[in-house]
């Protein structure tokens, strides 16, 4: 964020800018260029002498301070507040038309000032690394290939009648903006109805745009659109190289690609023929950014669709709150799949009461019984953790010594196959020691993480293969993709794995699912938590049954008579959702509430919490009686990475107020004298209050 030193280095470049500014005895063309660094607003610099003006949207390399940095022309101005003299020449042109049309540009504006991040790393993050280098914004011969449609599509199965209708209803929108949300049920085949509109939309000349949450995700849904669609279909995410991210960029930009799959950096994605953008799996926390430009992908997709007319189509099975409560509102279009494809049955959900009952690595007897049973009749078994490693702690039974990351207030995990404990973090970790610091007894894993149920289910079941599916075992380029088609041809019968596994597969022989520790999400202190419970849930408990045979679900927990689970039980997703938005309401939370979370971090346990207090003085001293601050407080976890962390919560029943408060006060907080002392953030509508 903006600090004094960075503030002199950014005004010997020429002046910083919000708006053109006032006229001046020029001779050269002055431009506005939003340059990557930490300031807010635009820089003024010459255009070249002899040479053509760059235009709006194409990329300048210019001298900031003693680097070279690569700028985008935003605007043309008529003058500057300083002479030409004391003005900087850009060093050169990169690009002769613009790289990014206006209206992605306007987008581009309006994240950086809703979200108060500075303009030019904004724009830099929508940007490929070989663009944001300067390279040339040019397809290379051997790049053309990746791409390219199958050779022979396959047609796909009849769509049934609320299939028809939900296809119905988007398609009557081609040409023009309207929201939509695809509410259908795990099963319902939305993926069907998004290739159909994938279809229509190409049959007319347009692209289309989908946005997946999880890299885990993408690599199916390509290929059945590959596989269905004539068009080549350009992929992005963060593990293509840099070289098939510029390719990808570029294929959708010209319009080759005519679908574009990403995760949710590719709503930033260029395109020639807008057509359609489709959200899966809208409710997914990891559409929203937490480091860094913190916005949120869905909400800026939905942005994107009104700037461009294009409609907009959110799918889940487990909606957001706040895409409910559009709902609600009559922003929304809400269309329903009530039923799954193929008239596949629901599943049956049980909770499963852990209470005076003895558990085997965390697996109660019943559901050992029940996944007998079902593996027994040729079924396939899934079971849901969602904590990876070997154990949780590493404890002492004598003592009550605990292996503590020295980091962060946070137990290590203990991961036995590789030895070694890890702090899943801050990333630290080392070796165990032989024996308890404090007592010389012996040290014991404590708690359950998915290695050590892998490692119970081979000992309960060693007749039946087992996979576990997390970010330690698909660490290695394509051993997730491996993984799921051994899944899918039987071999394995025994799934287990944390969230890669939960969502957006299609196992037709699980017949029964499992969520080991439902009570995780029960007691935390953000107010998301139990939301995000309920929809995993769901989530697991949708993968069970998608064949011919009824699945049945088992959710084991030490609360069974918790009123939201018995309500998510007994009323399903919907009825669970409508008391939540109550609760929310009532309570004056969102989607009833505008939220930004103000953070600190220092090495020193004082300083941020000094921060904040200068905060929320300059931020109180705005006398707004609708915007409320809360804190400032010690993160949940306070010290993480060596640092220690303080937040101040800013509230308002509307959007308007908060940001008018943030836009006034943002440029005065890089000047208060603790501000030199601490690593600050600020996240507008944060995904969590971590």
């Amino acid at each position: 964020m903006t600090r004094p030193d960075s503030m002199a280095a950014g005004l010997q470049c020429g002046i910083m800018t919000s708006q053109p500014t006032s006229q001046n005895s020029d001779t050269l063309p002055i431009l506005q260029v939003a340059v990557p660094v930490p300031l807010p607003g635009c820089f003024d610099y010459l255009a070249l002498a002899d040479a053509p003006v760059p235009v709006v949207g194409a990329r300048v390399r210019v001298m900031f301070g003693r680097r070279k940095l690569v700028g985008m022309v935003m605007t043309h101005g008529r003058g500057s507040e300083l002479p030409q003299s004391r003005i900087k020449p850009i060093l050169e042109v990169l690009d002769s038309s613009p790289l990014i049309d206006a209206s992605l540009l306007g987008l581009l504006q309006w994240a950086a000032d809703y979200y108060q991040y500075p303009l030019g790393e904004v724009i830099a993050s929508a940007l490929p690394k070989t663009l944001r280098q300067g390279q040339p914004a040019e397809l290379k011969p051997r790049h053309r290939g990746l791409p390219a449609p199958c050779e022979s599509l396959g047609s796909g199965p009849a769509l049934n009648a609320e299939q028809q209708q939900a296809v119905a209803a988007v398609s009557s929108h081609w040409g023009r903006f309207q929201g939509f949300l695809l509410e259908g049920i795990t099963g319902s085949g939305k993926t069907e109805v998004y290739l159909h509109l994938a279809q229509a939309a190409l049959a007319q000349g347009k692209q289309v745009l989908v946005l997946v949450p999880e890299i885990a995700l993408t690599p199916q849904l390509v290929a059945r659109f590959r596989e269905r669609l004539p068009t080549p279909v350009a992929v992005m995410h963060s593990a293509l190289s840099d070289g098939d991210r510029h390719c990808a960029w570029l294929l959708a930009r010209s319009g080759e690609a005519g679908v574009i799959i990403g995760t949710r950096s590719a709503v930033f994605v260029p395109w020639a023929r807008p057509g359609l953008i489709i959200v899966d799996e809208e409710h997914d926390p990891s559409l929203k950014q937490h480091e860094g430009f913190r916005y949120h992908a869905r909400d800026l997709a939905m942005l994107r669709g009104h700037r461009e007319s294009v409609p907009v189509l959110l799918g889940s099975a487990t909606p957001s709150l706040e895409s409910l409560a559009n709902v609600q509102r009559g922003q929304y279009q809400r269309v329903r799949l009530p039923a799954r494809a193929g008239g596949a049955e629901l599943p049956r959900i049980e909770l499963l009461d852990l209470r005076r009952r003895f558990l085997d690595e965390g697996l109660a007897e019943p559901l050992l019984e029940r996944m007998q049973k079902h593996l027994q009749q040729q079924g396939q078994v899934l079971l849901f953790l969602n904590r990876r490693g070997f154990a949780p702690a590493l404890l002492c039974h004598d003592c009550g010594w605990v292996a503590d990351c020295r980091r962060c207030d946070a137990r290590m995990t203990w991961h036995a196959r590789a030895a070694r404990l890890r702090c899943h973090h801050c990333g630290y970790e080392c070796s165990p020691p032989p024996r308890c610091p404090a007592c010389d007894s012996a040290l014991a894993p404590q708690g359950e993480g998915t290695q050590r149920i892998e490692a119970a289910l081979q000992r309960h079941f060693p007749d039946y293969p087992v996979v576990r599916i997390d970010r330690d075992s698909t660490s290695r380029k394509g051993s997730l993709e491996d993984a799921l088609a051994e899944i899918r041809s039987g071999h394995y019968r025994i799934l287990v794995g944390t969230q890669m596994l939960a969502k957006g597969h299609d196992f037709p022989d699980v017949t029964l699912a499992a969520v080991l520790d439902a009570d995780q999400g029960l007691f935390s202190s953000d107010f998301r938590a139990i939301e995000r419970l309920a929809q995993t849930i769901v989530q697991v408990a949708g993968r069970a049954g998608r064949g011919e045979r009824r699945g049945e679900v088992m959710v084991q927990t030490h609360q069974p008579d918790h009123p939201l689970l018995r309500s998510l039980i007994a009323g399903g997703y919907a009825r669970f959702a409508e008391v939540l938005l109550e609760e929310r309401r009532m309570a004056q939370l969102p989607p009833y509430a505008s939220l930004a979370l103000l953070r600190a971090e220092a090495t020193e346990a004082h300083w941020p919490q000094a921060f904040l207090s200068e905060a929320y003085q300059l931020l109180a001293a705005q006398g707004d009686a609708r915007v409320q601050l809360w804190g400032p407080a010690p993160a949940p976890m306070e010290r993480r990475a060596g640092r220690y962390r303080a937040q101040l919560l800013i509230q308002a029943e509307q959007r308007a107020p908060l940001q008018a408060v943030l836009r006034q006060c943002l440029p005065q907080l890089g000047t208060l004298e603790t501000a030199r002392r601490v690593r600050w953030s600020l996240d507008v509508d944060p995904a969590d209050l971590h």
